[in-house]
């Protein structure tokens, strides 16, 4: 499967739940260097008349060990937080992982207060379809 599949079907699920993508990607700087956040996006919160923005970082969970992936996911995600909160202290990051990566992760107890302590926002997303299933701040 494309490396991308999951990253332009959490952009299509962003959408269907109203959110605008207004980065693809969203990047990062810090010491002349970049990286990439795959998505930013917004919406329009109506009773604040702001807006609530978001980065993305969308990972596959694909390989052979789901807990080597989210050793590094979850360290491109601490990385990428404190760039964040230099960069756009009020955009709020998330890592997007499939619901069924997820359910078989979270059983774990210790994998559950890894992400805990590590304050892991996390977007679950249906494989099937682009449908975000959870967000868990």
């Amino acid at each position: 499967m494309d490396k991308y599949f999951y990253h332009h079907h959490v952009s299509k699920a962003l959408e269907n739940e109203g959110w605008t993508i207004t980065h693809d990607p969203y990047y990062l700087y810090f010491s002349e260097k970049r990286v990439m956040v795959d998505l930013g996006g917004e919406k329009l919160i109506v009773a604040k008349k702001e807006k609530e923005k978001i980065a993305v970082e969308v990972k596959s969970f694909t390989g052979i060990s789901l807990i080597h992936q989210l050793h590094q996911s979850v360290g491109q995600f601490d990385f990428y937080a404190l760039l964040l909160n230099k960069q756009e202290p009020e955009r709020v990051l998330y890592l997007a992982m499939p619901q069924d990566a997820y359910d078989e992760l979270i059983v774990i107890p210790v994998i559950k207060e890894f992400l805990e302590r590590r304050q892991v926002k996390l977007i679950t997303f249906d494989i099937n379809e682009p449908k975000l299933k959870q967000w868990i701040k």
